[in-house]
């Protein structure tokens, strides 16, 4: 095994890369909600650090197993994102441009929801399976777990200070959560074709 201090900085910095999307998620949530409860924001940042562990981990072993697969289905991964966030920004820009609501009366981000933004974010992270492929399983494993966990931390960051501005904002937090949302699906489907 080669737990190196290169090793570590390496698979913090694949974090970070890929938490930058669940981040701006993370503060469009916040922006939508701003009187998220700690618990909460804690359930809604674990969520996207378990969608970023996996996603890798899921690459990881496609590589090892059925990597021509794979190949086929790399191709679909920036549409899947650019649709998916598109109607959940979509979703959010019609209700914060119908609805005036009060923070105590504004909806509240569902599960299910969550679970379709959290595949949205880190579909991309399946890629980064095939930069890790020379790994062990258990290299592997502690790799995705340190982005897992830098995930968590960046989103409840995320949240925290979408919330602070959700508050400020009121009544156009939702428009501008939904827009970030449609901004980030483009900047994916984008940045995939260069």
């Amino acid at each position: 095994m080669n737990l190196t201090f290169a090793f570590f900085f390496n698979s913090i910095m694949l974090g970070i890369g890929l938490a930058m999307d669940a981040f701006s998620v993370s503060l469009a949530n916040g922006l939508n909600e701003p009187c998220m409860k700690k618990r909460k924001m804690t359930v809604v940042a674990g969520i996207f650090s378990v969608f970023q562990f996996a996603m890798p981990m899921i690459g990881w072993i496609c590589v090892s197993a059925v990597a021509q697969y794979f190949k086929a289905f790399e191709k679909c991964i920036p549409w899947i994102a650019l649709i998916l966030l598109g109607y959940i920004g979509g979703k959010m820009l019609y209700e914060g441009i119908t609805n005036k609501e009060s923070c105590e009366e504004k909806k509240s981000v569902c599960l299910s929801l969550l679970l379709v933004q959290g595949v949205a974010t880190s579909i991309d992270a399946l890629s980064v399976g095939f930069t890790i492929a020379d790994y062990r399983f258990l290299e592997a494993l502690i790799s995705c777990l340190l982005i897992g966990a830098v995930t968590f931390i960046i989103c409840f960051a995320g949240i925290y200070i979408g919330k602070k501005a959700g508050t400020k904002l009121a009544g156009k937090a939702g428009i501008l959560g939904g827009a970030i949302l449609i901004f980030i699906g483009l900047e994916i489907f984008i940045t995939s074709w260069f």
